[in-house]
């Protein structure tokens, strides 16, 4: 019977270098080291469908059962990885990239604690080609912070805990001056970063998104709260092209009671 490509890969991680190993075998008649096209093929197409740009290197490792003499299978496991390294240079597969070619022999079993051994033999009639991957890039979430992060990254939202406002007020008071006193030495210094200004209020019923600034009687409270720090900021000599900013009304809560959403939060959206 003519075994193929098993097609459910291994996958294996060093803790140390964190590299990943795909295993994927490929199966072979008694005493053959030939395949079919539908074979090749497959073994092919797996490698393709594997992100290039992350396999490091490829091994090829040939076995046989555990009959007949230690010379003959030493030989046929050498010629079942020949085998399936010319398939994969003949398919456009580099050479380079293929750093061991070996057969390793027979695969000894204990014939007597193996319930199905002619099953068992015909699964080590086999080659394993190993895909050795770089690991992936770490996939860094935005985060909620108190101080403008060290390393920020597009998305981390950074809560002014001083920027706190009176209720109907969009004047700022001397301790969100000072805190924006420190954002600003911070901005000078990162001249990369640009970010959203986002205002914030509270105490409006559900159907009433914005509330009234009593400074201007309008209703436009959380974007006048933006702007006293867009215009501190500017005052404090960062380029207006770094900075937009923006009211969100009562739609954006803390849940942590009414003083701390009379807020301004900064969004990094460059970095």
């Amino acid at each position: 019977m003519r075994h193929f490509l098993k097609l459910l890969p291994l996958l294996f991680f060093g803790v140390a270098s964190a590299q990943e190993e795909v295993i994927q075998s490929v199966y072979f008649d008694l005493n053959k080291h030939t395949i079919d096209e539908r074979q090749a093929k497959a073994v092919v197409d797996y490698i393709r469908s594997t992100d290039s740009t992350r396999i490091e290197s490829i091994q090829i490792f040939g076995y046989t059962d555990d009959v007949g003499k230690d010379a003959y299978n030493f030989k046929l496991s050498t010629n079942r990885a020949n085998t399936i390294k010319e398939v994969l240079t003949k398919n456009g597969i580099k050479n380079k990239v293929i750093v061991t070619i070996e057969g390793k022999g027979k695969i000894m079993i204990d014939d007597d604690l193996v319930d199905n051994l002619p099953e068992k033999r015909s699964k080590n009639r086999r080659v394993d080609v190993v895909l050795n991957l770089k690991p992936l890039p770490k996939i860094q979430l935005p985060g909620m912070y108190t101080e403008m992060p060290k390393k920020p990254i597009v998305g981390d939202h950074v809560y002014l805990e001083n920027v706190l406002f009176d209720r109907g007020s969009s004047v700022l008071s001397g301790k969100a001056k000072k805190q924006l006193d420190d954002i600003s030495r911070y901005l000078q210094k990162n001249k990369n970063i640009e970010f959203e200004i986002q205002g914030h209020i509270c105490c409006t019923p559900p159907f009433q998104r914005e509330a009234i600034d009593l400074g201007t009687r309008k209703r436009q409270l959380s974007t006048n709260r933006a702007q006293s720090v867009y215009k501190y900021l500017v005052f404090k000599k960062i380029d207006k092209k770094r900075m937009t900013f923006k009211g969100y009304g009562n739609t954006v809560p803390l849940g942590k009671g009414q003083e701390y959403d009379r807020r301004v939060e900064l969004v990094i959206t460059k970095v």
